[in-house]
């Protein structure tokens, strides 16, 4: 049985409830609360956004009925992907993970911070690998974002596709 199902506009102040807090516990060494404040209308405005755009396939995590975390897509891009604080280290994150790279064919990139150690472990134990590239994030204070790929890996299925988009802001994984 799937953890993940489609989003809708219904679903974006429960995603933005996930994203806030798991932000403000995983990035405020990043991003401190006092000067870079987190940007809940700007992103808010993004998930609506990115649920209205087809190009984007917006999911929500859930447990127990519950949305429980988030999920962007886009071609071969993990652009998204955060769970609530108090499914951390229960399994969740590495089930839903499981079913993403699915969707993505068996392979995928994806952008994350620099400094967000707890995301680059739980990617790098999920087999992605840094790529050597990395870019500026659009939000302010412009903290380093380096590139992971998923390797292709026996059995997986694959497509690829170009794109580039970055685990912003609040995605805390």
């Amino acid at each position: 049985m799937s953890i993940l199902r489609p989003a809708t506009p219904a679903d974006i102040e429960a995603i933005m409830d996930v994203q806030q807090e798991g932000s403000i516990r995983a990035l405020s060494g990043i991003f401190p609360q006092d000067a870079y404040p987190f940007p809940r209308a700007e992103l808010t405005a993004r998930w609506a956004e990115e649920i209205a755009d087809p190009s984007v396939r917006v999911l929500v995590i859930l447990l127990d009925e519950q949305v429980t975390g988030y999920v962007a897509l886009k071609d071969d891009q993990l652009l998204h992907f955060g769970t609530a604080t108090s499914t951390w280290g229960t399994g969740l994150a590495v089930a839903a993970h499981a079913e993403i790279i699915e969707l993505l064919g068996g392979t995928g990139r994806l952008w994350v911070l620099a400094d967000n150690h707890r995301a680059r472990r739980f990617y790098e134990k999920m087999g992605w690998q840094a790529t050597g590239r990395s870019a500026p994030d659009d939000f302010p204070p412009h903290p380093e974002l380096i590139e992971y790929h998923l390797p292709v890996a026996p059995g997986r299925r694959t497509h690829t596709t170009d794109g580039h988009h970055s685990m912003r802001y609040g995605d805390s994984s």
